[in-house]
């Protein structure tokens, strides 16, 4: 017999997470991300915009001293924004902004993480939206410190780090 678990509430709410991972030659990879919970009210955007992904950009070239980004997108339709491509032009002297191939999820490492934070919850059961994004938090940084896992998501994907 299957178990059933019974929860409270109702399943408006969802928990987007966008992410970076971030190598360097000779230094410890590093996992920078972002959270974005929708709670299904009226006028309340369900996923991230294309400014949230600015921010995590210019986050991540704080955290990281100035250093210069070679920055990886998939082909989700914001990252293709004209919004987020001004903002790189703009940044040219510290950013580049490479478009992965449509279809090509093996070549992005963040899925390694993606696939790394599923197995992780995967025996979670949360009460709440505020409970899910607690779990994610703590899988999340459990990974970030981790720099092997990391390591690993790079070389799953085949890419090679070479300096700018």
């Amino acid at each position: 017999m299957r178990p059933i678990v019974a929860v409270r509430g109702r399943s408006a709410g969802r928990v987007n997470v966008a992410g970076v991972l971030c190598f360097r030659p000779g230094e410890r990879a590093h996992l920078f991300y972002a959270l974005h919970t929708y709670r299904g009210t009226k006028g309340e955007a369900k996923s991230f915009r294309w400014w949230q992904y600015r921010d995590l950009i210019i986050s991540t070239h704080h955290q990281l001293g100035g250093a210069p980004l070679v920055w990886c997108w998939d082909n989700l339709n914001v990252h293709l924004a004209r919004e987020l491509a001004d903002f790189a032009a703009a940044n040219s002297s510290w950013l580049r902004v490479v478009q992965l191939p449509t279809y090509a999820p093996e070549l992005n490492p963040a899925e390694g993480v993606w696939s790394l934070l599923k197995r992780a919850i995967a025996n979670f059961v949360a009460a709440d939206l505020d409970g899910l994004v607690r779990i994610i938090k703590r899988k999340l940084k459990k990974i970030q410190y981790r720099p092997h896992l990391l390591d690993g998501c790079l070389a799953a994907s085949g890419l090679v780090i070479e300096p700018w």
